[in-house]
């Protein structure tokens, strides 16, 4: 075996599965992460946007949680304990409780752990749904992603996913997204009224399963009057809201819940994950409004739905949400986002981007795929990690909500040379200490 043989990256070609993704856009091998910044194996350092697709909202081995999680491997706390009842679980929930669902008057949801991944929690909140209501469709919506095992994948639009699926995917229909309209022309609230409304020609659905902003669907964002309209055609023909807030969720927009300023939404289930952990460990839950919660014991399970550690991270990244310099800084971060992309766009040729999504899950959305690219191989030549998404057309940024707002200045800086060498003929900027 020859010295090239032995390099990481060849292990990876050589014995790792051809359907690997994001390491072709990012041909490099890391082995250091902390904060905002990751360091690859020639002692290389990138700022990351990507954070683990939105599962790093506090950043990459934050040093509180760190410390709870070794503390409690060192005390010989169980890691692996199916549902089986455990300190750390307990913790967990009395905490998150305390934390998130009363102060939000969602006091009376109880929370399923259906698993370590966010397909899981969709899946459970579908298969909830047709329980509770005996019914068997679902309405989904254009741009959506909801996971790729096959029932969440029926309600994804993703044409490369969909076609892996080897089977008919049934019992969803896909209405146009709030901010989009049905290749018809027709509006998406008549698209709704439509097909919820006393002329519907088809039965009522069992839920409408729908994100807020279409993480991987390209930065939509749902406007306010859709999704109380939602509510209340859903309300009209007793069927029950999902929000999926996978990755919108866990204070990516701004607010814990990604819905939290449409109260006029509440829905009956909300699917977490990502960065509900704290630290990137595996973790789902599924909240269901405790009168639709009908499961029978042992009836929806699943091996690794009592990952200790997940707990207990979990319980420690909710001290975020009892500090109000984070919450602060939070809609800070948000807001000078906000501020940085609307000033690049202002200063690029018209029509070059738009300025899309919400809060800290925000982006730029380009007129083609080409450009987008063009400007992630740029920022990635730079030392910035971000990936693009919907069509390939927008450059998606998943800054840590706990990067400083002089960190994302620098960012923004760097964002902007390479948005203009790609949309110009300006010089590409260089790579960044």
């Amino acid at each position: 075996m020859t010295e090239a043989d032995r390099t990481p990256r060849t292990v990876f070609e050589r014995h790792e599965s051809n359907v690997r993704s994001y390491c072709r856009d990012f041909p490099v091998v890391f082995e250091r992460a902390i904060g905002h910044h990751l360091w690859d194996t020639t002692g290389r350092r990138y700022v990351d946007l990507l954070c683990g697709a939105g599962s790093l909202n506090y950043g990459h081995n934050p040093p509180a949680i760190v410390e709870r999680v070794t503390a409690y491997l060192a005390a010989g706390g169980p890691v692996q304990s199916l549902d089986l009842h455990t300190t750390a679980k307990a913790d967990f929930l009395e905490r998150f409780t305390g934390v998130v669902l009363e102060p939000r008057g969602l006091g009376d949801f109880v929370v399923q752990f259906p698993g370590p991944a966010g397909t899981l929690a969709v899946e459970a909140a579908l298969k909830l749904a047709r329980k509770v209501t005996g019914r068997t469709e679902v309405i989904a919506f254009t741009g959506g992603f909801h996971g790729a095992s096959l029932g969440a994948l029926a309600a994804t639009t993703s044409p490369l996913l969909r076609g892996a699926a080897g089977v008919p995917l049934t019992d969803v229909t896909i209405l146009p997204y709030g901010d989009a309209a049905h290749p018809d022309g027709t509006d998406p609230v008549t698209a709704l009224e439509r097909a919820l409304g006393r002329d519907a020609r088809t039965a009522p659905p069992a839920a409408i399963l729908l994100e807020t902003v279409q993480g991987e669907g390209g930065l939509h964002t749902a406007p306010h009057d859709w999704l109380v309209r939602i509510r209340e055609l859903a309300d009209a023909v007793g069927a029950l809201v999902i929000v999926d807030d996978i990755q919108a969720g866990c204070g990516r927009t701004g607010t814990f819940f990604s819905f939290e300023d449409t109260p006029g939404l509440r829905p009956d289930l909300v699917c977490l994950s990502k960065s509900l952990s704290g630290m990137g460990l595996p973790m789902a839950a599924l909240l269901i409004r405790r009168e639709i919660d009908r499961w029978a014991p042992g009836e929806h399970n699943g091996t690794f739905r009592g990952h200790n550690l997940a707990f207990v991270a979990g319980s420690a990244a909710l001290d975020h949400w009892t500090d109000p310099e984070f919450t602060h800084h939070a809609e800070q971060l948000a807001s000078a986002i906000r501020t940085s992309l609307d000033g690049l766009v202002a200063a690029l040729p018209a029509r070059t981007a738009d300025v899309v999504g919400k809060g800290a899950m925000s982006g730029l959305r380009f007129a083609d795929a080409a450009t987008a690219e063009g400007v992630r191989r740029a920022l990635f030549r730079a030392g910035i990690v971000a990936e693009t998404s919907g069509r390939g057309h927008v450059l998606k940024l998943l800054p840590p909500l706990t990067m400083s707002l002089i960190e994302w200045k620098e960012v923004a800086e760097v964002l902007g040379e390479a948005v203009l060498a790609t949309a110009s003929d300006v010089p590409a900027p260089t790579a960044r200490p």
